[in-house]
Parts: structure tokens; C-alpha cells; sequence
């Protein structure tokens, strides 16, 4: 009976008999079906199951016999595995492995505004739904050996490019046998990302552009495959229908990705898997309410070199935290219960699989979750639980053998069976040469001690200091020794070793060529040093060191002052005795009390008495006023602030984009700013559509948005629409003159009435002519328009100088619809009277003007004058820092123009309130609008004022004197995590360098779209 596991010749035979029978053979046929048989193995079937001195039967690459009272079939190959452990091989359920390289074509100097694919495709090169991996994937020997070395048996493969990516394919890892021997199944999953990869196509350019193409083009597929009488035929969407009965799995790349995924797939019926980023467990409450399953991968942060004070000065105290947090991320899905699988994807060193494994082990990740996220769990996922990713009758044989428990520090995998083909990864009859030998050389004995991994061995000589660089190679029996003594150079020993005795033994030669006899006799084993207890288990951090926002200035769900917390705590704020700004009639209210119950203000008064648990601030010699809106933001946005790859981009969403992450939210609420419209930016004639946001610092992306707003979408008129400033390349993309820009407006209002046409008439239809006909096909940025013509969407127009002004107004008129605010409209003094008729309101700057030619009339009166005409005239910032001083921007008009206090600071409150639509719940202290209010520290309208206390909802968003104590708090977290980076580099853990990060700041014309910061590897 063979005791020892490894008979590489019997095993051709066993793989000629189950060869695909279509290919022809050359010469002799070896048919033999070899039947393998493993006994006295500790067996573990799947997560959930083991059974102990068990047999399995391997035959023809198939399990087909496994249990603990197994007859074992005469003429089977015997492997005694006592002792040893065998596990299910693991299953990678995201790679590229076998995948052809993805390669960019060249960029062009102009637009490119078409695809480049030929053919009956659909129109966008980032859309490859038909894609298939199973045609062109190729085996890998080398990378299957480097995935076989750490346990794994099976992997499915996509190809990494574009928005759709296709089909991906299953495969197992026995390369040599051939790419037909290998696929398990050829269409595994269905494959999407936000990345529209190789295509050099320009839309789109943006995430939210990304988004409005993927939810385009799933409402087009529904359309095409329901559609009669179809008058094109478009193998891109054939290709998208037929991949929607497969998984469908969705790459991301941070947690808030995942959440614009699962909305939008809501919206089609569509539960994707995602393939998560590794940040996820920073919102893990949302992230389970998806439904999803998810892919995660094992990408935890490198320890940053921050021996340099200053270098480490630049880390932001997110990065800092996330490096701590990221091994929390498997077993936060454990403990949520949210079905996961593991992959190596992400990994820059395949190596570190199972080092970062052990290390979310320790951060609490079950034994047992482990093994089911690396078998069963990517098997169901990809639907082939009954191929593989277990051990029972009738699956596949692939399975690993180890010296043990697999997720022990000290776990060897002896070999890889892929498809019964055994693949020897570790030689289990290795002799184990650690311990203390008595050496003799040349009649002189030495004391060496052999230490360190059983596959990467050390030595030292303790009693000879002279004596350094002990190298000591085994292979099979065969030994070798080279030591260095600093006298006479290096002597080289060469022998072989006795596996039962541990003697050695050979020839050897010193330094000067001189050859002798030696031999090494173990004077005592190797004995493990006891390993250090771990003190580090109770300062591991948990889900309750989550800060939100995982940003600086971020709390912990558990502090009082939280977002989600915060009501619980103090269901009311009194703030007494304050001089109150009201915005109403009363105006200013001299030593008077406000209390906001809840997210409403509840009563004004004085004396009032404070309720239960409320929170009571003292106002005395302070100002109370109502919030600042901002009627034009590009904060808070994620993934680039234009579209403007085409004329008009109305079915993007900046809805879509919201970070709730950026710090320019706490900033802004420092400067009293409670809620602003974020807007696509001014790159285009017809831009996206707006998110209009309340500053919730810790809330999610959806919970930011204002659900009492109205629909918005920003227009543009200028410089930037007609591409002027764009450079020389520039000259394709109509329009490229003002003119143009009208011919927009009215061929884009013309198509939108008929669109509308054509869906009245749809509406009209008697059931039967329905089902005798197609519905029309849905056109998002048509749609968008539409809504305009409806009065459901309010246009917020980029503008500058008379001539344009009036133009839209009148196209307006021509058409039908309305425009409810000109921003920026530093002309607007020249045409007041007509904007008062159109009754069009203005969202200015105080004093910008001559930044660039299409304001060389702009003038700091206007505000003032326009106002004076009637107009709701509201400033706004268009820029994050300018935002932190609206209020002052406002009181420049006072000398501009003479305004009151209260009509300049109207322009900062109430009137933005108005333009968007929200005067009914924002924009003044008035009983039973939302609470959202400042308290200053002197006039609002002084530039030596500052905000205090800023409440949004009735939450304290910020607080001067919190603020000081949160800034304390980062200090000496940041302090500590650094001090743990140290040790950890002391100890010998691989480090990066640190990379300096400056979040982005949008502005109107910006066409990037590269992420939310830029970064710079301050080692470059």
C-alpha cells in the first residue's frame, strides 16, 4: 500500500481516458481508466461538513465515491494520507486569467465623438456585452502553477474592459491538459463595471455619464427585444438580453459604487453581484440592504514609510484609519450575514493571499466563512456547485492536501488536484532538518543550529561570532552548507542527509580550494519557539470605530453629536436669548428663544421652556438666522462635474454622484451653508440634471438630497458651450458658434414635443392596438427635456451677456416652456426689464468681473439693480471656498448699491430658497419650516461674524467648540495609528510610500474625470 502521495507517471493515462473523444489521436492509444483511492484522510466535504479516517475515490478526474466506509475498487492506486487534511481546492470568482491584454489605442488630438467598431454593433465602444471569454481565452501554464502553489483549483475569467464586458468563463487550472480539458462552464457570468476601458470614444467622460449609458442602454434592450417589425438589427443589444439569464456581476471600486449599482439596478429588476473595492465595511448597513452578494478581495493597505514626521503629516486621517480598518472588511460581512466569496483580484503580489487572510482571520473572520467564501460561496455564484466546491460523488476532483489545519500559521498544501490530475506543490517527504547538530570539519567540531521554515531553512553557528551568511539548500537528499568566517572567506560543504537519522554527511572545500570529509550529527530537534502571546487582540478595532463619513471630522455612530444619533439624544435644541434674523415680517427679534423639535422649528418666543433632554444653547450677544443656500454648487460630487461630450447631456444625473464624503461639506457648514444645488457644470448647451442637497454631514449620498426639491437641469450659454475655449482640436462637436447654440434649444425642444407625440398617442391605444404594436423606445435625454415642457423640471441657465440672455428668453416664449433662473448673469442689469416680464430669476456674483472677455461688462451693481427691478436676485458661490463666505459676498452689495441688512442677506437665504423652489420649508425662521438655522457670533453680515453653531434638520452639522475637540480627537488617533505603523515596519512588514492626496475641486468648465483626488507618490 503506497504511503507516499505522489506517482506523476500513472496519472497520463488517467487523463488520455477521459480526453474530449472529437480529437484524433496519433499512434498508440492508452485508455486505461487509473482509479485513485486516498484513505485515513481527514476529509472536509465543505464548510459545514468533516468526516474523519474517511476514503475518497478519484476516477477519470470525478469524485466517485467519498465517506468513511468506502470499498476501495481492486486495481486502485492507493495513497495512505493519515495524518493529512484534504480540503476542496478553491475557486477564484474574478480574474483575468487567460484573458488577452486590453490594449488603449492611441489617443486623438480632436473629439471622437463615434465608435470605431464596424459592424451591426450598438453606438458605443464601451458597451462589449458581446464579448465572450470561452472564445478567446487561452490557458496560462505558469500563472495556473502560481494560483495551483496557494490552493486554488478553478477561477472564472473576464475580460477587464468596458462598461459591459460580456460573458466570462469558468475554468479549472490544469493548464497542461489542453483549454478544451479546461472549461467548466463557458458562460459563467454576465460582467459590468463603470470603467469604459479600451474605448477611446468620448462619452462618456463622466461617472454620472457611465450611469446614464448603463441605464440607457438596459432600458433599450427591453425596448429592442419586445419591439415589432424592429428596423435595425444591433447585435449589442441582441448580445446584452441574452446575457441577462447569467449572474450578473458588477465591479466596483468604492462602497458608494456599489450603492449607485444596486439603485439603478432597482430600477431594471436587476440583484447584481458586486465585486467590492474592500471599503465596504464603512457602510455595511447599506451595503447589506442592496440584497447583494458580494466578491471581495484581500487589497488590504501596505504599511506607509512615516518615519519622516512630515511625510506622514500628509496623510489624511481617512487613509490613516482605512489602513487600520481594512482586515475588519471580510468578517464585517460575516457578521451581517451578507454572502460573500474571496479573490485575489486587486493583489500587486499574488504572495500576499495568504498572509492578508490570516490577518482578516484575526480581525475576526470566522475559520469556517473563510473556507466557505474561497469554495461553496463562489461556486453558487457562478452556478457551478454541481461541478465543484465541494467533495462529493459526482463533482469534480479538485481538492488539496495539507499537512492540517489549512488556515494555521504553520499550513504546508503538499499538492493541488485540478480534474484528478495531481500537481505537487510542497515535497511532503521533505526531511526536516531543523534543530542542533554537532558539526565536524576537518577534525574541528562546531555547534550549528538549523532553524527557520521547513522549505527555507537558516543556520547559525551560536558559538562562533566570527562565523556569518550560514546559507543551507536541501533538495530531495541532497545538502549543501556555505558559511563565512571573516577571516579566511567561505568554506562550501556538500552531501547527503539520512531522513531517519538526521545524519549528514559528505565532501567539502574551504576557502583556498583545500577538500575535506565532514559530518553533522543532531544533537537535539527543532523545537518551536513558544509563540508570543498576543496582546493586540483587545486593540483590534471594530464596526463601532467606524467614523461617518469615513472622513476627517467623521464620528462614531455611538457619539451623541452623530448624525443618525443625534435626535435620540436631544429631540430638541433650544437656542435662548439670541437676536434673531428672521427673513419674515418681524424681521429681527431682539433676546428671543428658538426651539426646534425634531427637524422643525417648533416655536419663537421668549422664555420659552425647554422640553425634556434638550440640548439648550445660550444666545446671549449672538445672532440666530436662517441657513445659507447655495444656489450653484459643484461640491460633493463624484467621478467629473461635465458630460459635455455632446450637445446635450440630459439624462445625466448629478443625482447619481453624490459624495457625502467631501470634506467641503464641513467646511461649508463651518460657513453657515445648510444646503445648495449641485450642478452639472456649463461644458454643453443642454447639461445634466441637479442634485439639490441639505449638508447632512454623516448621512448617506441618498439621504443628502432634498426630497421637497423639484426637478432642476442646467443649461449653458457662452465661451465654454461653443467650445472657444477649448483649444484648436476642438472644432468638431456642434455647437461652435452662438448661433449654433440657439439651433440646439430649438431642435432639441422640437424633438422633445415630438417625442411627447408619440407617447400620447401610446397612451391613447385600446389594449388590443397595444398588443398589436410597440410602445415607443425611451429616450432619457429626451425625456429630461420633456419634463421641461411639462413645468416638472426647472432650468438653471449658465449665462453671461445680453445678447444670449435674451435669446433663450425668446426661445422660450417660441416654445412654450420657461427659464427659472440665469446664473452667474453678470449682464443681467442690461436686461432686468425683460427678466422681470419673463418673471426669470437671477443667481449672481457680488464683484466678479474681466476673468475672461465674455465679462468685460460685468459690473458690482449688479445685484443691487436688479433687484431694484423686481427680481428675486439670489449670490452664489460657484467655487467651494467662496461658499464659506456667502454671507459676506451678500453684504458687498450694501455698498454696491446701497441694499438693506435685510435684502442683502435675503440674497444668501430666503431668495435661493425661492429660486429652487423651497421658501415653503427653508429659507427663514418661521414655525414649522425645517430647522435649519446659524448662530453667529456677531452680525451675519460682517466679515469679522462667524458662524458659531450651523443646525441642519434640527442637528448640530457643526459646532466651534465641538470642533476643537474633534480636531484634538484626529490629532492623537492619527498619533496612534502612526505609532502602529512603525512597529509594524520595525517588525518587518512590507511598506509604500506615502502618497500625498488633494481632493478635487470642480469647477464649471472641468472635463475631468480621473477620480475624486489627485495624488502624488511623494517617492516619484
Amino acid at each position: 500500500m503506497k504511503k507516499i502521495l505522489f506517482v506523476p507517471a500513472m496519472l497520463t493515462s488517467a487523463f488520455l481516458a477521459g480526453q474530449t473523444v472529437t480529437f484524433p489521436s496519433n499512434g498508440a492509444v492508452d485508455n486505461r481508466h487509473t482509479i485513485f483511492a486516498f484513505q485515513h484522510a481527514h476529509i472536509q466535504v465543505d464548510a459545514d461538513n468533516m468526516l474523519d479516517n474517511a476514503t475518497m475515490i478519484v476516477q477519470d478526474g470525478m469524485i466517485t465515491d467519498i465517506g468513511t466506509a468506502v470499498t476501495i475498487p481492486k486495481g486502485a492506486v492507493i495513497y495512505d494520507v493519515k495524518g493529512k487534511s484534504i480540503y476542496p481546492s478553491f475557486i477564484d470568482p474574478y480574474t483575468t486569467y487567460g484573458m488577452p491584454e486590453v490594449k488603449k489605442k492611441a489617443w486623438s488630438m480632436g473629439p471622437n465623438m463615434d465608435a470605431d467598431r464596424t459592424g451591426a454593433f450598438g453606438w458605443n465602444d464601451a458597451l462589449k456585452a458581446d464579448a465572450d471569454a470561452s472564445a478567446v481565452f487561452t490557458s496560462d501554464a505558469k500563472t495556473a502553477e502560481d494560483y495551483r502553489d496557494l490552493g486554488f483549483g478553478t477561477v472564472m475569467s473576464y475580460s477587464a474592459d468596458g462598461i459591459a464586458r460580456g460573458s466570462s468563463v469558468c475554468v479549472t487550472l490544469n493548464a497542461e491538459d489542453g483549454d478544451n480539458q479546461v472549461i467548466v462552464k463557458e458562460k459563467a457570468a454576465a460582467c459590468y463595471s463603470f470603467d469604459k476601458g479600451s474605448s477611446r470614444q468620448d462619452y462618456p467622460s463622466s461617472l454620472m455619464g457611465a450611469i446614464a449609458l448603463m441605464r440607457q442602454t438596459n432600458s433599450d434592450a427591453d425596448w429592442y427585444r419586445t419591439a415589432k417589425n424592429k428596423t435595425e438589427y444591433n447585435l449589442t443589444l441582441e448580445a446584452w438580453n441574452n446575457l441577462k439569464g447569467l449572474p450578473q456581476i458588477f465591479e466596483t471600486t468604492d462602497k458608494w459604487n456599489v450603492l449607485r449599482a444596486d439603485k439603478f439596478g432597482d430600477e431594471f429588476n436587476i440583484q447584481y453581484i458586486f465585486k467590492g473595492s474592500g471599503n465596504e465595511y464603512q457602510r455595511i448597513d447599506l451595503i447589506k440592504a442592496t440584497g447583494g452578494s458580494f466578491i471581495l478581495p484581500l487589497n488590504f493597505p501596505a504599511v506607509y514609510d512615516v518615519e519622516d514626521p512630515y511625510d506622514a503629516e500628509l496623510i489624511d486621517y481617512a487613509t490613516l484609519k482605512h489602513w487600520e480598518m481594512a482586515p475588519l472588511n471580510p468578517s464585517a460581512f460575516e457578521k451581517n450575514k451578507i454572502p460573500f466569496a474571496l479573490t485575489m483580484s486587486d493583489l500587486k503580489d499574488k504572495k500576499d493571499f495568504w498572509t492578508n487572510l490570516r490577518k482578516a482571520i484575526k480581525y475576526g473572520l470566522s475559520e469556517k466563512e473563510a473556507l466557505r467564501a474561497l469554495t461553496t460561496a463562489p461556486a453558487k455564484m457562478l452556478g457551478v456547485s454541481d461541478k465543484t466546491g465541494s467533495l462529493k460523488k459526482g463533482l469534480l476532483a479538485n481538492f488539496i492536501i495539507t499537512n492540517g489545519n489549512i488556515f494555521s500559521d504553520d499550513a504546508v498544501i503538499w499538492e493541488n488536484w485540478v480534474k484528478g490530475h495531481q500537481f505537487i506543490v510542497k515535497d511532503a517527504n521533505t526531511v526536516d532538518l531543523r534543530g542542533t547538530y554537532d558539526l565536524l570539519v576537518n577534525g574541528n567540531k562546531k555547534e550549528l543550529t538549523i532553524e527557520g521554515d521547513l522549505f527555507k531553512l537558516k543556520g547559525s553557528f551560536p558559538k562562533a561570532d566570527s562565523v556569518k551568511d550560514v546559507n543551507i539548500h536541501l533538495s530531495g537528499n541532497n545538502v549543501t552548507i556555505a558559511y563565512t568566517r571573516t577571516e579566511d572567506g567561505t568554506t562550501r560543504l556538500s552531501g547527503t542527509v539520512d531522513g531517519k537519522t538526521k545524519k549528514l554527511m559528505g565532501k567539502g572545500q574551504t576557502a583556498d580550494g583545500t577538500w575535506f570529509d565532514w559530518n553533522a550529527t543532531q544533537t537535539s530537534p527543532y523545537v518551536p519557539k513558544a509563540a508570543t502571546k498576543d496582546t493586540t487582540a483587545a486593540v483590534l478595532p471594530t464596526l463601532d470605530d467606524v467614523i461617518y463619513p469615513f472622513s476627517s471630522y467623521g464620528r462614531t455612530k455611538n457619539d451623541s453629536m452623530s448624525y443618525d444619533r443625534f435626535h435620540s439624544v436631544y429631540p430638541s435644541v433650544l437656542i435662548k436669548n439670541a437676536t434673531v434674523w428672521t427673513n419674515e415680517a418681524d424681521s429681527i427679534l431682539l433676546n428671543t428663544d428658538v426651539l426646534l423639535t425634531g427637524t422643525t422649528i417648533a416655536a419663537i418666543g421668549k422664555n420659552l421652556t425647554a422640553p425634556a433632554k434638550a440640548m439648550i444653547i445660550d444666545g446671549t450677544g449672538k445672532y440666530l438666522t436662517p441657513g445659507i443656500i447655495d444656489e450653484h454648487s459643484h461640491i460633493a460630487i463624484a467621478g467629473g462635474v461635465n458630460e459635455g461630450t455632446q450637445a446635450s447631456s440630459a439624462e445625466v444625473r448629478i443625482g447619481d454622484v453624490i459624495n457625502p464624503e467631501d470634506i467641503q461639506i464641513y467646511r461649508q457648514l463651518a460657513g453657515g451653508v445648510v444646503g445648495a444645488q449641485l450642478l452639472h457644470g456649463s461644458a454643453n448647451p443642454i447639461g445634466g440634471q441637479s442634485a439639490i442637497v441639505k449638508l447632512r454631514w454623516g448621512a448617506s449620498a441618498e439621504g443628502m438630497k432634498n426630497v421637497n426639491a423639484p426637478g432642476f437641469i442646467k443649461f449653458a450659454l457662452g465661451e465654454n458651450v461653443k467650445q472657444s475655449n477649448w483649444g484648436d482640436n476642438n472644432t468638431v462637436r456642434f455647437p461652435q458658434t452662438r448661433m449654433g447654440v440657439e439651433q440646439v434649444y430649438y431642435d432639441y425642444f422640437t424633438r422633445a414635443k415630438e417625442y411627447k407625440a408619440q407617447w400620447d398617442a401610446w397612451n391613447k391605444m385600446n389594449p388590443a392596438q397595444k398588443a398589436a404594436s410597440t410602445a415607443p423606445r425611451r429616450d432619457l435625454d429626451l425625456e429630461a427635456v420633456q419634463e421641461i415642457l411639462d413645468g416638472k423640471r426647472n432650468i438653471t441657465c449658465h449665462s453671461y451677456v445680453q445678447s444670449e440672455l435674451t435669446m433663450l428668453m425668446h426661445v422660450a416664449d417660441s416654445m412654450g416652456f420657461k427659464v427659472n433662473t440665469f446664473t452667474h448673469i453678470l449682464e443681467g442689469y442690461k436686461v432686468a426689464d425683460i427678466m422681470k416680464q419673463h418673471n426669470v430669476g437671477g443667481s449672481t456674483f457680488a464683484d466678479w468681473w474681466a476673468y475672461k472677455y465674455e465679462v468685460k461688462d460685468a459690473i458690482p451693481y449688479n445685484a443691487a439693480l436688479m433687484t431694484r427691478m423686481g427680481i428675486v436676485v439670489a449670490v452664489n458661490s460657484d467655487d467651494p471656498e467662496m461658499a464659506r463666505r456667502l454671507n459676506q459676498e451678500a453684504a458687498k452689495s450694501m455698498k454696491y448699491g446701497g441694499m438693506s441688512e435685510m435684502e442683502a442677506f435675503k440674497m444668501c437665504t430666503m431668495n435661493p430658497a425661492k429660486l429652487l423652489h423651497l421658501d415653503q420649508h427653508m429659507g427663514s425662521i418661521k414655525v414649522g419650516k425645517d430647522a435649519d438655522v446659524v448662530l453667529w457670533n456677531g452680525d451675519p453680515l460682517s466679515i469679522y461674524s462667524k458662524p458659531l453653531t450651523t443646525i441642519v434638520d434640527g442637528i448640530v452639522m457643526y459646532d466651534v467648540n465641538a470642533d476643537l475637540k474633534l480636531r484634538e480627537s484626529m490629532r492623537k488617533d492619527k498619533a496612534r495609528i502612526i505609532q502602529k505603523m512603525l512597529a509594524e515596519k520595525a517588525g518587518g512588514a512590507t511598506t509604500q510610500s506615502v502618497k500625498f492626496r488633494k481632493p478635487r475641486i470642480w469647477e464649471c468648465d472641468d472635463m475631468i474625470s480621473d477620480g475624486n483626488y489627485l495624488e502624488l507618490d511623494l517617492d516619484e
